[in-house]
């Protein structure tokens, strides 16, 4: 008989962002392997199988974090699953995953991404008027505080040592399995080479140009490091012998805010803004480097995804994703973005085709596609999850 495993996530549409997706493709993978998954979820829409919906009026408000736990405690009791693994902090679970890493490091550092002091600490004052969010963080605190309770799960080594300095979370309930994504997509060759000639017709270049194209991918404009990086690209130095450099901005964020402070630093003409894309790979495979020099990051999908394509990677010391390649070999890794003069040397290292060449040929020579394929993170799971069963059973 197969294992029966529950993934608990709050919302199923993968349009919210990573964490939605890589759940169904967590489960995808895992089910692939014999095993039989089941999302449950507070809403959404989905006609995925196995994706059990507990609340169905369409409503956009969010569900309590109380509310949900009472259904899922019913479904629970009504269905038999050997593993519980919950990306909200449910301490009836086998596995505890945040996704997002912790709730305390993720106020932290969503106010340090507005880069004013005085609004940093209004703003961490400010996330504990929000209900919702202060009884998620107290739970998770609870959750983690603890000896015992679900096995947590980390996403990166940057959210194992969030658990253990704001949770003081015993190292051996933490099991560092790093985040996954799918490898080997199918590119769309006649979409990709649409997008190429629309970013050379808007930045009025031809391919004769040989510009080199910086693509930086979020809806979350701010605290992925927008700001910095367009400051970053005015201040280049133009060294002899080397490719001019444009930035390729692609997500739902707040345009208008940051058009206005391209044109202030005098770089608007370098800088173009694509909206949502649907398929992020189409993009990757028609630019040369992937950038996103993030205030927070527990482990960008974004930045596997471009390692995965085989595209040197720019980000900072506040990524996860950062584990999964070496600096200096595979991209640069920026100890803050706050950093402006070396995130700006490290766009300009990349201005060289040399530069661009050997990072991209060290990604394939070391497999790093394979290091970070959603198939790894199935196996490392399903050991995990034997694990818990023999506990279980041994007691």
């Amino acid at each position: 008989m197969s294992r029966k495993v529950a993934i608990v996530i709050e919302r199923t549409d993968i349009n919210l962002g990573g964490a939605e997706r890589s759940v169904f493709e967590l489960s995808a993978a895992l089910a692939v392997r014999g095993l039989d998954v089941s999302v449950l979820a507070a809403k959404g829409q989905t006609k995925v199988r196995n994706t059990h919906i507990l609340f169905h009026d369409s409503t956009q408000k969010r569900t309590p974090l109380h509310v949900f736990r009472r259904a899922l405690k019913q479904h629970i009791a009504e269905n038999r699953y050997d593993i519980i693994h919950s990306v909200l902090p449910f301490d009836f679970a086998d596995v505890y995953q945040p996704r997002g890493g912790t709730y305390a490091e993720a106020i932290l550092r969503n106010a340090a991404s507005y880069q004013n002091k005085p609004l940093e600490w209004f703003k961490q004052f400010a996330s504990f008027t929000n209900l919702r969010r202060t009884a998620l963080l107290h739970a998770e605190r609870m959750l983690c505080a603890g000896a015992n309770g679900p096995v947590i799960a980390a996403l990166s080594q940057y959210v194992a040592e969030q658990l253990e300095h704001h949770y003081r979370t015993d190292p051996q309930r933490i099991a560092l399995i790093p985040n996954g994504v799918k490898i080997n997509t199918k590119i769309d060759h006649q979409q990709a080479d649409a997008l190429r000639t629309r970013i050379l017709t808007e930045f009025d270049l031809r391919e004769a140009d040989d510009p080199v194209l910086f693509l930086f991918a979020a809806n979350n404009f701010r605290l992925k490091g927008l700001a910095p990086l367009i400051k970053a690209i005015a201040g280049q130095e133009t060294l002899p012998g080397r490719r001019k450099s444009y930035l390729v901005v692609a997500g739902s964020g707040k345009q208008r805010t940051y058009q206005s402070l391209a044109e202030k630093f005098g770089v608007a003409d370098r800088i173009l803004f694509l909206g949502p894309l649907r398929h992020i790979h189409n993009a990757l495979s028609v630019v040369d480097v992937a950038v996103l020099p993030t205030f927070y990051d527990p482990s960008s999908r974004f930045i596997l995804e471009a390692l995965a394509a085989g595209k040197p990677v720019i980000t900072t010391a506040f990524n996860g994703a950062a584990d999964m390649f070496e600096h200096n070999r595979h991209g640069k890794v920026i100890d803050s973005p706050d950093d402006i003069h070396a995130l700006a040397q490290a766009l300009e290292h990349f201005t060289d085709t040399g530069n661009i060449e050997n990072a991209a040929r060290a990604i394939v020579d070391d497999a790093v596609a394979e290091r970070i394929s959603i198939s790894r993170v199935a196996d490392q799971l399903i050991e995990l999850y034997e694990s818990i069963l023999k506990r279980r059973n041994e007691t």
